[in-house]
């Protein structure tokens, strides 16, 4: 852990003004994705060349996400928004981390709850087992795999309160593959499977955790990095980047990871308040005291 993260009080986090700051603190950075490169709708080029600047260092970049799909469907929708691999060395996504849990459970049949098009998982789990994990109906399930809604741009959690207590009736654990509440999709927030997976627990359901907060994403990620770095890398050299205080700062905290903020995503209504490209301070200090988490650096938006 860095002498900042140890010695400053969490509303004290230093403003950076750019990556370029801090960079020859760290040999190797993990980067949220949506929020921090782009909003699902455009990518935000300024945070884009801060990744490729860190690639021309030398340094090691891997992308952390709490998508529900394989790696390889995420590398293809970031080169749709103009985000090529020329800015990261690897990508971890909690749809990679699920399709191991679905493996696990193997040859238990799953319940999907989600969209079509996060399909992909099941297929990348049936990869890793000799076993049949297509998604069965709800009455031949032997527990639930949550990917997110399947109308998420109209719909809410209490659209799926009834497949949601079906579900705890025969009692199956669920997988959640996205333990993100919601997201901004351009400036329309949408809701995620971690809703319906806090929902879930609400109704004394077991949950199974696929992405961020959670180690197995990270232990995923560090290998990721290690593996470009080309050796094992000290845990005070790596910074992690995120928008969500519950995720991806709670993530870096929980594996002694220092981190930096971006407070024009997830949470920017709460940080910037009307005025967009300024931080509330009084806002910003109750907001990470209420948390009880400490980022070590903020940042309006990506930049170098």
């Amino acid at each position: 852990m860095s002498e900042i993260f140890e010695t400053r009080a969490p509303s004290e986090a230093p403003a950076l003004a750019g990556l370029a700051e801090t960079q020859d603190r760290y040999d190797a950075f993990l980067c949220d994705i949506w929020g921090v490169l782009h909003n699902g709708e455009r990518n935000f080029a300024p945070a884009v060349e801060a990744l490729r600047n860190l690639r021309r260092l030398g340094k090691a970049v891997t992308l952390i996400t709490n998508a529900p799909r394989p790696q390889r469907e995420v590398a293809e929708q970031l080169a749709g928004l103009g985000i090529g691999a020329d800015c990261y060395n690897a990508i971890a996504t909690s749809g990679d981390v699920c399709a191991k849990a679905i493996a696990a459970r193997a040859p238990g049949r799953p319940f999907h709850i989600g969209p079509e098009r996060d399909r992909p998982v099941f297929a990348a789990a049936g990869a890793l087992t000799r076993h049949d994990v297509a998604p069965v109906v709800l009455a031949e399930a032997d527990f639930a795999v949550c990917t997110g809604l399947a109308e998420d741009t109209v719909e809410t959690p209490a659209d799926y309160e009834d497949i949601l207590v079906a579900c705890r009736a025969k009692n199956l654990p669920m997988i959640c593959a996205n333990p993100d509440l919601v997201v901004y999709r351009g400036d329309q927030i949408v809701y995620c499977a971690g809703a319906l997976a806090e929902r879930y627990e609400e109704l004394g359901g077991e949950v199974e955790q696929a992405g961020k907060p959670y180690a197995p994403i990270y232990r995923m990620a560090i290998g990721f990095l290690e593996k470009a770095w080309g050796k094992p890398l000290a845990i005070d050299r790596i910074l992690a980047i995120g928008d969500a205080i519950h995720t991806d700062i709670a993530g870096a905290a929980n594996m002694g990871l220092d981190s930096l903020l971006i407070t024009q995503g997830i949470h920017r209504a709460e940080l910037h308040g009307p005025d967009a490209d300024i931080v509330d301070l009084e806002a910003y200090k109750q907001f990470v005291q209420s948390h009880g988490l400490a980022p070590v650096y903020r940042m309006s938006q990506l930049a170098w």
